[in-house]
């Protein structure tokens, strides 16, 4: 894991969350895999596991990099724009 040159742009402190689950995914009547939570915004999309991967649409639709786990116990982020873990 290492630091990407997005993680440095990121708000501090980081947004509160927008929802407690994936609220696109209620919309479609789907339930969601994990979580992801958007580290610019606050957004919560569902993993790339899920169906409708809205985590994923969440960054193709704003650019926001990086995004964490929003699962209980797991502190890890990804970066879309580098391709790996920070």
């Amino acid at each position: 894991m290492s630091e990407c040159t997005h993680v440095a742009e990121l708000p501090r402190p980081e947004p509160a969350p927008l929802s407690a689950t994936c609220l696109e995914c209620l919309a479609a009547g789907s339930h969601p895999v994990q979580l992801r939570k958007c580290r610019v915004c606050g957004h919560v999309g569902c993993c790339d596991s899920s169906p409708f991967r809205h985590a994923t649409r969440h960054f193709e639709e704003t650019g926001h990099p990086v995004m964490r786990t929003f699962e209980p116990g797991e502190s890890w982020r990804w970066c879309f724009v580098d391709q790996k873990l920070v």
